[in-house]
């Protein structure tokens, strides 16, 4: 008889795993035969996660601006992988806040840049050496932000523009050694960070001088009602697991992956139509002037 084959392992972190997109993609992946270490930033969001999950889910605590906790969570998963190492890291981990560009605080684009940016490259780099030992691949979830931006979301948008640059010079940095790199850049997906970013808005414009509301009245207005009108237009966010899913297991993933309608089109508008045309598209949709 031939011997028997073991499958290969197939061990993935996914950062920002404790809701959303994150979530669903740790309980696809898992259900799917990955040994999945889930980063959250709560016990108790781990043990939920594993709850509602079938197959192998690993919390982690992570909070990917904590250098210390970073370097606790290598140690964790390179003792738990050995000498297999990773075979994808998903960086999920991400936060959005809304307002004017104008009056919006230094630090709420410092916090988005720490987080989304600087703490994407924290983990990409923590983790390289577990990704070259199985030649794994590397997964950013970016936005459709990312390429067009919408008014009041300028630092998020700056944030995801980065990770399309990111993107392309590590795709073709690590090409000699056969590691992927991949982009997903999910439209509206129904997840909390909605929820947050709204809640998030309201305390930024708090802390704002009385002017910003005197000029911004209406414009701020109307951000709050398409606000709430998207979770009822968004998709699930098992739609962009599945982009991420393709990312990992294809023989050829591709280098980007828009996911929904909405980020479809932008994609589309922003190579073909004049930038006034396009202006004047996301005025009227969002009920601006």
């Amino acid at each position: 008889m031939p011997a028997s084959r073991t499958a290969p392992p197939r061990n993935v972190l996914i950062t920002g795993a404790s809701t959303g997109i994150g979530a669903a993609c740790a309980r696809m992946l898992a259900e799917r035969g990955w040994r999945v270490f889930a980063g959250v930033r709560r016990e108790k969001d781990g043990q939920a996660l594993v709850a509602s999950a079938k197959g192998l889910i690993v919390p982690v605590i992570l909070d990917v601006t904590n250098r210390e906790q970073l370097q606790k969570v290598v140690q964790e998963v390179s003792a738990a992988t050995g000498a297999d190492g990773l075979q994808g890291v998903v960086n999920n981990a991400g936060i959005a806040l809304a307002g004017p560009l104008e009056f919006m605080p230094l630090e709420a684009f410092e916090k988005q840049f720490q987080i989304n940016v600087l703490g994407l490259i924290a983990v990409t780099q923590a983790f390289m050496p577990l990704i070259r030992a199985s030649r794994g691949r590397i997964i950013l979830t970016g936005s459709n932000s990312g390429f067009m931006c919408e008014p009041f979301l300028a630092g998020y948008g700056a944030t995801k523009h980065a990770l399309e640059a990111i993107a392309d010079s590590l795709r073709i940095e690590l090409r000699p050694w056969g590691i992927e790199v991949a982009l997903i850049q999910p439209g509206a997906i129904k997840t909390p960070i909605w929820s947050k970013s709204r809640e998030a808005a309201e305390q930024l414009f708090v802390g704002m001088p009385p002017q910003c509301e005197e000029l911004y009245a209406e414009p701020i207005a109307a951000l709050r009602k398409m606000v709430e009108k998207i979770p009822s237009m968004a998709i699930p966010p098992e739609r962009v697991a599945k982009a991420v899913t393709h990312a990992l297991e294809s023989r050829r993933p591709r280098t980007r992956y828009p996911v929904g309608l909405d980020s479809m089109l932008g994609s589309v508008l922003v190579r073909l139509v004049p930038d006034r045309l396009r202006d004047w598209l996301i005025r009227k949709f969002m009920g601006l002037k």
